[in-house]
């Protein structure tokens, strides 16, 4: 096998959903449009976009934020 591959995060993986079943705790305790207004303005890391409607962040890039926090 080749090289294994990067895992994804989904918003709602970084920022938690607590209304999920079960509920998912926050890596990054912050609001949605918070997150997304910090990714636009180049404080959070860029997405991979997955699709036309679907993007997602590298775990790598996560640990590394909270790791520089």
């Amino acid at each position: 096998m080749g090289a294994e591959m990067s895992r994804l995060l989904r918003i709602w993986e970084i920022i938690g959903d607590l209304n999920r079943d079960p509920p998912i705790e926050p890596k990054i305790p912050i609001s949605r449009s918070a997150w997304l207004e910090g990714v636009r303005t180049g404080r959070y890391p860029k997405p991979v976009r997955l699709g036309p409607r679907t993007v997602a962040w590298r775990l790598e890039d996560i640990k590394a934020l909270i790791d520089q926090k």
